[in-house]
């Protein structure tokens, strides 16, 4: 039976409907229900025009070391190192490996592990699992097959048992292990066999519990057909061992690049979106650069064409595959405002890789950027659940920022408006905005509305109905 398109009937009763009621129909399915979740501006899915501003990439500032791989069973080729909270500490993982002047191995690589109750200071247990030198003090947690690059994670699944309350993906001979522990100390292999085999996996590759869409995610080393390039594919899972809808990340209109590593996980802050540091491999002088990249269905991702930490950073990362940003995004004890990343500096060089900390401000990827000519955002049509809204921005000693709800066709609602609007200068994370009759907006809730934010030598990072 063949089937009637909807459109023809409606055209029927056209004189039946409402011009306005029409309108609605056309644009329900153009409306972004954004609920009370925080929306970053990394990318232009809620933008609908910008006038005087722009989307402005900020990149991290350099701070302190915070580990050197210079035990014995480490040295100057350790790398892909992991980083993640885990209740009142931070955990890293990370490969310990030395190469001599011929580039040729000292000794064979292996998984070490180092905690911090403040993300700064880094101590190296005894862990007393594997021999080295004739001696179990060291911090070694995982030896042999899969030590090049092995990735845990703590399992946020609740259905998850307490003997895989930490898991991993680890590289064997013919494609990936899944690996678990109740401690992520003592591991074990799960299932039989690998769970991923189409792949590269010469390089960092990584997994997570995706708890905004209830499935695992998985991400690793890939090579392009027909020409062979660096790139990053991807996979869900519901139970960490079978692996479906494989897919090679995708990035718009940007030029095709050798990616690799790709230190993806949603942001905890607004975890419907991923924000990924893959490394760019620069093959003429055998030099690595991270980037940032960011998505909202984890393989459709908008890239910056930037670097995100340059070579020229601090210090010793101008040398051979020496400024790989590291997979994990902390927020410290007593640092709200700020965001602790890592990378390596000082691969083949040196007694060890030094890791060194480097931080953005918090939801401070990319912002909404206007000089002091003033500028204007103007964002698609959207529904909230909530009653006030709030923005994360920074302005310069002059700079301000004004906020106007609009009706979806653009008109500002009364006691909205922008000139109802207090001005808000300064610097906040979490700035409540005030009109002239008040703050709450829980009556335009789950109405279509725009926002309209007009800036002046200001940057806007996110907003939130809370």
């Amino acid at each position: 039976m063949k089937r009637l398109s909807l459109f023809p009937l409606l055209a029927l009763f056209a004189p039946l409907v409402h011009a306005d009621d029409a309108v609605k129909l056309v644009d329900a399915t153009k409306v972004a229900d954004i609920g009370s979740r925080r929306e970053l501006f990394v990318d232009d899915y809620l933008i609908d025009r910008l006038k005087g501003a722009e989307l402005k990439m900020h990149k991290p500032a350099a701070q302190e070391v915070a580990l050197v791989c210079d035990a014995p069973w480490e040295g100057n080729t350790s790398n892909y190192f992991k980083f993640f909270a885990d209740e009142a500490r931070f955990r890293m993982y990370y490969r310990g490996s030395h190469y001599d002047e011929n580039k040729k191995p000292v000794h064979p690589e292996f998984t070490c592990y180092a905690e911090s109750k403040d993300g700064l200071s880094w101590e190296k247990p005894k862990l007393g699992l594997f021999e080295f030198g004739g001696s179990k003090d060291n911090n070694i947690v995982w030896s042999g097959k899969g030590s090049h690059n092995f990735t845990p994670f703590k399992d946020a699944n609740p259905k998850s048992p307490p003997e895989a309350r930490y898991k991993a993906l680890t590289r064997g001979q013919g494609g990936l292990n899944a690996l678990q522990s109740a401690d992520g100390i003592r591991w074990s292999l799960m299932g039989k066999g690998y769970v991923i085999t189409d792949g590269a996996f010469d390089s960092q590759n990584l997994a997570f519990w995706d708890a905004e869409r209830g499935e695992y995610r998985a991400y690793w080393r890939y090579f392009t057909e027909p020409k062979l390039l660096r790139a990053i594919r991807t996979a869900t899972s519901r139970d960490f061992l079978r692996w479906e809808n494989q897919a090679d990340l995708t990035y718009g209109d940007a030029p095709s690049e050798q990616l690799y590593t790709n230190a993806i996980e949603p942001y905890f802050r607004a975890p419907h979106l991923f924000v990924g540091f893959p490394t760019r491999f620069l093959w003429r002088h055998q030099q690595v650069e991270p980037l940032l990249m960011t998505s909202r269905d984890g393989v459709q991702f908008k890239r910056w064409p930037e670097p995100l930490i340059p070579i020229t950073a601090p210090k010793d990362r101008d040398g051979n595959r020496s400024n790989y940003m590291t997979s994990g995004l902390l927020q410290l004890p007593g640092k709200p405002n700020e965001l602790s990343v890592y990378a390596i500096e000082a691969y083949y060089t040196g007694p060890g890789t030094r890791v060194r900390r480097f931080t953005f401000r918090t939801d401070g990827f990319v912002s909404v950027h206007a000089g002091n000519g003033g500028g204007e955002l103007v964002t698609k049509p959207v529904r909230f659940a909530g009653k006030e809204l709030t923005i994360n921005f920074a302005s310069d000693v002059k700079g301000n920022v004004r906020v106007e709800i609009q009706d979806a066709a653009g008109k500002a609602i009364p006691g909205f408006a922008l000139a109802d609007c207090k001005i808000m200068a300064g610097d906040a994370i979490e700035q409540k905005v005030s009109w002239t009759n008040g703050s709450d907006v829980s009556s335009l809730a789950g109405q279509t509305v725009r926002l309209r934010f007009e800036l002046r030598d200001a940057d806007l990072y996110a907003f939130q109905v809370k």
